[in-house]
């Protein structure tokens, strides 16, 4: 049998001015819908969210999201913003010193960084939180194969013009981008193994069940015949 909600004595009432409160709220219907869509696709089964509407709990489900990654993401959301801050008013100051190209990579760097970091953020939420395969292997993607090297070269070309901030605030990013990396790794490599332990369970419960009466006959081991 299911959890039930236990309501304390005038819990009902409580409840009922909730909902009426919540009714008279200004906000439109299709935003308030759109908030609570979004708040239930981030906030996967959180405690304060109603009993009735909870998902069902699954027996032997083990959790597989990473609290050291989600950590992380939670630190570096806060972060970026600096980052930018920092970046934008270093790029101004240097700007005219740097050669033409250099002022034209520069410019590109930063923008992909900018870009690229908004969407890695959001897969690595999503697929950390919602423990989605593909969407947490795409922010590893995105996490190694074009921020991490966009990074290194502004931190490590000698021809280009470094002022200490900058040295420091790319740092401390690049220092996120890989223990990020090495978390969504190890969480990576428990949910695929998770998956594939869940198909080849599934697989092996429903093979007794597609199986015609000739196949379990024989399955089922030596049969006797009546002579």
């Amino acid at each position: 049998m299911g959890k039930q909600c236990r309501t304390a004595p005038g819990g009902e009432s409580g409840q009922l001015r909730a909902r009426e409160l919540t009714m008279q709220t200004p906000l439109p219907p299709n935003l308030r819908k759109g908030l609570t869509t979004f708040s239930g696709s981030l906030f996967i089964n959180n405690k304060t969210g109603d009993c009735v509407a909870a998902q069902p709990y699954q027996a032997g489900h083990v959790v597989l999201s990473s609290l050291p990654l989600q950590m992380m993401l939670y630190f570096n959301a806060f972060y970026f913003p600096f980052w930018c801050l920092s970046e934008g008013v270093m790029l101004e100051l240097k700007y005219c010193l740097l050669p033409t190209y250099y002022q034209v990579l520069h410019v590109a760097a930063y923008l992909m960084i900018i870009l690229v970091e908004g969407s890695r953020l959001y897969l690595g939420y999503l697929g950390n939180l919602q423990e989605k395969v593909p969407e947490l292997a795409g922010f590893v993607l995105l996490s190694f194969l074009i921020e991490t090297p966009t990074l290194l070269f502004i931190l490590v070309d000698p021809y280009v013009l470094k002022l200490p901030l900058e040295i420091a605030v790319h740092l401390v990013l690049l220092l996120f981008l890989a223990s990020e990396i090495t978390a969504a790794s190890f969480a990576l490599r428990g949910m695929t193994k998770q998956l594939a332990m869940q198909f080849y369970l599934k697989q092996f419960e429903e093979g007794p069940d597609r199986a015609g009466p000739g196949e379990r006959s024989t399955r089922g081991g030596p049969q006797w015949r009546k002579i």
